[in-house]
Parts: structure tokens; C-alpha cells; sequence
């Protein structure tokens, strides 16, 4: 099948609810390439919206770690989006086939994937969908950031253009200013590389609980299990950096500049101060040059009766949107 004049579709590489990615070949230029075509049955105004979004933010981003956008139109009244093939496997199938990776290769790919979003955070756009499944690799091992379908612009607060249960993103990955219902931010982006960076070492998310609604409650007041308690083989210095892009508040995470930063000039091999109890303060050694945090001491009783009120709000308005997502997504 020809599409647009150029764009010969061999066989079919992956299948969402909104769309079908087809190895092709691009027969203008003579080379490979993956076209993105819009189902039929989800071309209605919000689905198509959302997939031009998707072409026009990730048309904004040219990195080595972001999968590249070659060209966008409408072929037979169905949408479509042209991007550079990667070859390779997705880290979910990676995890999948081979179960947790050492840390000097986790490292790797830590500096890559942060690389990757700090250009789209230099340009305004959060992925908020950042997870295995959507981290490739490339034939020579090289990671590229994938599928910016619910990406939005730091100035679209809303999210007007994503429908009802896609703002959500994916659980195991959800920062926890999201499982209260706030804005997603970069620091989003870096807590769900953390997720990630967690499971590529230890073989199993963070959390994780028979329902989402369990998964937000642990993001939310639940601390991880260091890594190296599960057995995972990575020097102090990275599990306590890793933890700390795991920190409940935004602010006290890392960008994901200082990420691929750090990860790129090898401190994950340092050897640190003691993992600090309970998680409350982590090393200056190893989590941006800055002053030694307070610790928390126990929150009045009328900070934690607003605290459980923003979690019960969170968790509902949460319950609400996957329920509704679901609906649309079965209609479609």
C-alpha cells in the first residue's frame, strides 16, 4: 500500500487505540522510515486534535535521543505521521526478555533519556507519559524518547486537546503532585525516569499494588526500597541519586539537564555518605550541589487533616478520569 505518493507500507509494528505504526519505506528519499496512520474509528475531532499535537510537538524536537517527525498529512482521509525507524526493541520488551540490566549500562541510558528531555523541556513540552514501552532503542543501543501523543506546552495548562483519561498517563510512572490532580511539570518527566531507572535495576517498578488506585497511594506516602535491598549490584552513589529523583516534592528533584549531566560524567560510580534514614535528606555528594536540606519534623494536625483531603480529591478526580478513559477508549 502506497500512501501519500511515497510512502510504501509493508507490515504493521505496533497497534494503539487511536493508531497503527507500519514499517515503510520511503520511496522519494530511499529510506526507511515508520508511518503513524490514525484507525478510522478514532478519527473524531478529539482523536485527530490530539494527533496533530503530537505531530507538532514532537516536529519541535531534533535530538539524537528523541525519535525524530520526517512529515505529517492526510492520505485518503485518514491522518498520518511519518517518523524515523528505530530498529530496535523498547526497554518494556528489553525488561521483558531479560530482566534487570547492570547499572553501568542503566547509566547509559539514564544520561541519554535525560538528554532527550531537557531538550523538550528547553522547548516547552512535557512528555508525561515517559516508561519503558516508550523508551527505544536503537540498533546500536542508542535511546530514543518515543510517542509524545500526550505530551502538552507549559502554557496549555488545560490540556485541552488530550481527551478524558489519557491526561493521566500510566501509574507505575505517575509523579505524585499528579495522583493529586496538579499540572504535570519536568520534574514529572523526572520522577517517572526514575520509576523507570528503578525498574531497569532491580527488575520491578517502584510500587505496585493490585489497583491503581493503591499504585497513586504509595506514590504519594509510600518510600521505596533501596535498590540494593532488592538485590540490585549499584554503587551507593547511584542508588541515592536515583532515590532522590524519586523525592515526593517536585522541587527537591533534579532537572533532567543535571540528570544526563550527572550520569554523563561517571558520579554514579562515586561512593557517598550513608543512605540517610528513612529517605529524608539525601547526600550533597550526590544530588545537585546544594545545601543540606532540614529535616521534616512530624506535620501539625491540621496539615495533615489538608493532606488527606488533597489525596481523597486526587484519588477520586483520578478514579473519574481512568473510568471515563476507559469508556471513550472501548468507544472507540
Amino acid at each position: 500500500m502506497l500512501t501519500a505518493g511515497r510512502y510504501r507500507l509493508h507490515d504493521a509494528i505496533g497497534r494503539g487505540a487511536m493508531g497503527e505504526v507500519w514499517r515503510a519505506y520511503d520511496e522519494m528519499l530511499g529510506r526507511p522510515v515508520a508511518v503513524k496512520l490514525l484507525l478510522p474509528q478514532a478519527s473524531d475531532p478529539i482523536a485527530a486534535a490530539r494527533f496533530r499535537l503530537e505531530a507538532q510537538t514532537a516536529g519541535r524536537l531534533s535530538h539524537p535521543h528523541v525519535v525524530g517527525v520526517l512529515d505529517f498529512g492526510e492520505h485518503e482521509g485518514r491522518l498520518f505521521l511519518v517518523m524515523e525507524l528505530v530498529e530496535g526493541d523498547s526497554l518494556a520488551r528489553v525488561l521483558a526478555g531479560s530482566g534487570p540490566l547492570p547499572a553501568e549500562r542503566v547509566a547509559r541510558l539514564a544520561a541519554q533519556a535525560g538528554a532527550g528531555l531537557a531538550l523538550a523541556h528547553r522547548q516547552g513540552i512535557v512528555h508525561r507519559d515517559i516508561k519503558p514501552a516508550n523508551l527505544l532503542l536503537a540498533a546500536d543501543g542508542t535511546l530514543k524518547i518515543g510517542d509524545f501523543g500526550i505530551a502538552r506546552f507549559f502554557d496549555d495548562p488545560g490540556g485541552a486537546l488530550t481527551a478524558t483519561g489519557q491526561i493521566v498517563g500510566t501509574s507505575l510512572y505517575l509523579a505524585p503532585e499528579r495522583a493529586l490532580g496538579r499540572p504535570a511539570g519536568p520534574a514529572s518527566d523526572v520522577y517517572a525516569l526514575g520509576c523507570v531507572l528503578y525498574q531497569l535495576l532491580t527488575g520491578r517498578p517502584p510500587f505496585r499494588a493490585d489497583s491503581a488506585i493503591a499504585v497513586l497511594h504509595q506514590h504519594l506516602d509510600a518510600t521505596p526500597v533501596p535498590p540494593r535491598q532488592l538485590g540490585a549490584d549499584v554503587p551507593p552513589a547511584f542508588e541515592n541519586y536515583l532515590l532522590g529523583l524519586l523525592a515526593k516534592r517536585p522541587e527537591d528533584r533534579p532537572t533532567a539537564e543535571e540528570v544526563a549531566h550527572w550520569f554523563r560524567r561517571g558520579a554514579w560510580r562515586g561512593t557517598p555518605e550513608p543512605l540517610p534514614r528513612e529517605h529524608a535528606q539525601w547526600s550533597t555528594t550526590t544530588h545537585r550541589a546544594a545545601a543540606p536540606r532540614r529535616r521534616r519534623g512530624p506535620l501539625p494536625a491540621s496539615r495533615r487533616r489538608s493532606r488527606t483531603a488533597l489525596l481523597v480529591s486526587g484519588v477520586a478526580l483520578f478514579a473519574v478520569a481512568l473510568l471515563a478513559g476507559l469508556s471513550w477508549f472501548s468507544a472507540t
